[in-house]
């Protein structure tokens, strides 16, 4: 018996393209979490770094939504399963906004430096996402306004941060896109409620603060 169920595990895993650990993260984002997700387009496969998209120049390949588009995004555990099953190796992401985490985002050179200093501080930070060029910092949803507010009152603002509200996306772990694979730099704690994620006020100073202070200077990237 423990023979039959163990092919049926590998069959499975075949007939999902070898990622049936796909299927579960995008399920539990969706229905344990309810972040809003989608399938990504896949990278090309001629080529890694180009995207499937029909966009030659697409600065991020394999890590954005083409079809279906951004409103497609679902918590429904049908759809998710649906979408995940037919297309095994689609990045997942993440449509940021509404009730979803947003990101404040920023090249992994700089992030690396930011998050250190941040340590030394002991502020809490929520899960950061890694690529090989970006980190994005999860924060609680905000508005245009909130944002604006934020950004006018400083007096300097790097322009390599990113910042993904309404409207915007993230990939999601374990994601592979034409830039490389999509890892956790921090971790979601193990659960099944939604992490905790700060205000974008505290992470916008904190990373500000920490990249003055540490004499950063973050390429536009």
């Amino acid at each position: 018996m423990r023979e039959i169920l163990g092919r049926r595990r590998r069959l499975l895993s075949r007939r999902n393209g070898g990622r049936p650990e796909m299927l579960s993260a995008a399920l539990t984002f969706a229905t344990q979490w309810q972040w809003p997700v989608l399938p990504g387009v896949a990278p090309d496969p001629q080529g890694r770094a180009r995207c499937g998209c029909p966009d030659p120049e697409c600065t991020v390949p394999g890590a954005h939504p083409f079809d279906p588009g951004l409103l497609a995004a679902t918590t429904d555990e049908r759809m998710a399963r649906w979408w995940w099953t037919n297309r095994p190796t689609a990045p997942i992401v993440l449509a940021t906004g509404g009730k979803a985490p947003c990101a404040v985002s920023l090249p992994a050179p700089a992030a690396a430096r930011a998050l250190a200093a941040l340590d030394l501080k002991g502020m809490r930070l929520g899960p950061v996402i890694a690529s090989p060029t970006r980190w994005a910092l999860l924060v609680k949803p905000y508005s245009l306004e909130q944002l604006g507010e934020l950004l006018y009152a400083k007096d300097f603002v790097p322009g390599s941060l990113r910042f993904h509200g309404e409207g915007g996306y993230v990939a999601l772990p374990p994601s592979e896109t034409g830039q490389g694979g999509i890892r956790w730099e921090r971790a979601p704690l193990p659960g099944s409620a939604a992490p905790w994620v700060p205000d974008v006020e505290a992470v916008v100073d904190a990373v500000v603060e920490a990249l003055t202070r540490t004499g950063v200077s973050a390429p536009e990237l």
